[in-house]
């Protein structure tokens, strides 16, 4: 089953169950807001992450803005799997900004992309989610690890990280949330939302950690807290 979403193409990646703030100002997302606000609940778009472009747009030679900075083939530019959002809080101001919070509910492939309106809007069908074989004994893995590398990364010694959360039990959740918790470039970010299974992605999440940890730990001068803001996302 597919259906068209509008399209926000960001420089990060959304997962399913993890919250995105959102500051809205260029012209086109704006539109794009307000379209939505205009129709039932739920609001809902696509973000997909940027392949090659950028997220705020120049203005074109006709006065009209050029369409998310990503050159003449937007569909080339973008990823393939995106994730749909879902707005959840939304705070119009005078000037035409929006401050929004959404949060990311289920993964879709992007079939093909229309960019002749004021947003892109996109052709999508649904990414089913998978568990994968050994899913519980990987999230085992895969939360020993994170502890050690989310210590390594606040520059704790291996004693308890005072005010640290229980994970959660479900190994889907627990690869999403983790693959948002890491910090990790845009690819290996966008491969592990692609990821065919949870097992998959708890897979590459293992290895992604050790690599990750193992360089934490030959760096204590880290900046770590500069590694962990958490910022806007602009457009």
């Amino acid at each position: 089953m597919t259906e068209r979403l509008p399209l926000f193409p960001l420089g990060s990646v959304l997962y399913p169950g993890l919250v995105l703030p959102l500051h809205v100002f260029e012209e086109r997302y704006r539109r794009l807001m307000a379209d939505l606000t205009a129709q039932p609940e739920p609001h809902r778009f696509g973000v997909v992450a940027i392949r090659d472009g950028r997220e705020v747009a120049p203005t074109g030679v006709d006065g009209a803005p050029a369409l998310a900075g990503l050159g003449p083939d937007p569909h080339r530019a973008l990823f393939e799997i995106g994730c749909v959002a879902e707005i959840a809080q939304l705070q119009s101001h005078r000037d035409g900004r929006y401050e929004l919070i959404a949060t990311g509910t289920t993964r879709f492939r992007v079939l093909s992309i229309d960019a002749t309106g004021p947003y892109l809007t996109a052709e999508v069908e649904d990414v089913p989610e998978e568990t994968g074989p050994e899913a519980k004994v990987l999230a085992a893995g895969v939360e020993r690890v994170f502890r050690t590398y989310r210590k390594r990364l606040a520059g704790a010694q291996e004693s308890t990280v005072a005010g640290e959360r229980e994970l959660p039990d479900d190994p889907n959740i627990l690869s999403y949330l983790v693959a948002a918790a890491s910090v990790l470039d845009t690819g290996d970010k966008q491969r592990l939302l692609a990821a065919g299974s949870a097992s998959d992605r708890l897979r590459a999440e293992l290895r992604l950690l050790r690599r990750e940890a193992a360089v934490l730990a030959k760096l204590p001068s880290l900046p770590a807290v500069e590694l962990t803001r958490q910022a806007f996302s602009p457009n």
